[in-house]
């Protein structure tokens, strides 16, 4: 087990020297520990050159199965330990700033009340992440997922709205039919240019209309701030512009045409971490409340 875990360090870390001070040891050791499981095992697993590491296929599938068996241990060792007593230790969540500030701020406290033996550790990054290379227990994303050795729970669907604040509507006046945008200051984001393509009900069906922008921010919640300060028209998830809708703060347009293109919402994690206690419990509870209420 001991040189199984090496394996994954030295793996997710890179190289033998990045991998060595957090196992307690030399670069040259590490090197010898994964010659010897190479021989014991009759296969290549890393392709060493001067400047990287690089997995083999056995390499990769001893990678892949290794980082389930140690998972399972932790979560033998999770659940026994826990056996009797309220789940506790730390949980590490990464999660885009939109679900983050929106949805995680307002349930962590609650979340805390009812397991305060849980610590929960969150970084908020819209960049996709390894979870397994960053060791996170909990990643938090929107979108479709792609073929992945990562384990995905849905949690549930999100879906866009178009809206404008009322100060906006007033001095530029209330868009009517879609061709009237081509008209209104519109917002987009900078990174994502799939939508800037705003999808709409039409007599030949669902149209895509392209959108210009007058301002692009890379940043959903600079968007909504934006939009609620009368700088134009979004398109943002309800995630985002629900409780600016609620407060009168965004008004709702073109919902009779809009097309609702749902998205879902995932905890994705690495494989086996589902069956860690304190991960399962914060898991569950995150289904509970997200899944009913995602506003």
């Amino acid at each position: 087990m001991n040189d199984m875990a090496a394996f994954v360090r030295i793996v997710e870390e890179g190289s033998f020297a990045a991998a060595a001070p957090g196992l307690g040891l030399t670069p040259s050791a590490l090197s010898k520990l994964v010659s010897r499981l190479e021989d014991r095992l009759r296969v290549r697993l890393l392709t060493r050159t001067t400047r990287r590491l690089a997995l083999t296929a056995e390499g990769q599938t001893y990678l892949e199965r290794a980082r389930e068996i140690l998972a399972a241990i932790e979560a033998v060792e999770s659940d026994l330990s826990q056996a009797g007593r309220r789940p506790g230790g730390r949980v590490r969540v990464d999660a885009g700033t939109a679900i983050a500030k929106h949805q995680l701020a307002p349930l962590l406290p609650v979340f805390r009340a009812l397991y305060p033996e849980i610590s929960v550790d969150l970084t908020v990054t819209d960049r996709q992440i390894d979870p397994v290379a960053e060791h996170v227990d909990l990643v938090l994303r929107t979108g479709a997922m792609g073929d992945s050795s990562l384990q995905a729970i849905r949690l549930y669907d999100g879906h866009r709205r178009i809206c404008a604040s009322p100060d906006y509507l007033a001095r530029n006046g209330v868009p009517r039919v879609p061709a009237d945008l081509a008209g209104h200051q519109c917002l987009l984001l900078s990174h994502q240019p799939h939508l800037a393509r705003w999808p709409f009900h039409t007599s030949e069906g669902v149209n895509a209309m392209t959108i210009r922008a007058a301002i692009t921010v890379d940043s959903a919640d600079i968007l909504l701030d934006l939009a609620i300060g009368g700088a134009g028209i979004v398109r943002l998830g309800n995630i985002l512009v629900d409780r600016a809708l609620a407060d009168g703060r965004l008004v709702s347009l073109l919902d009779d045409v809009h097309a609702v293109e749902p998205f879902p919402v995932w905890a994705v994690m690495p494989p086996g971490r589902f069956r860690v206690h304190r991960v399962r419990v914060l898991l569950d509870f995150l289904k509970e409340r997200l899944g009913a209420a995602p506003s």
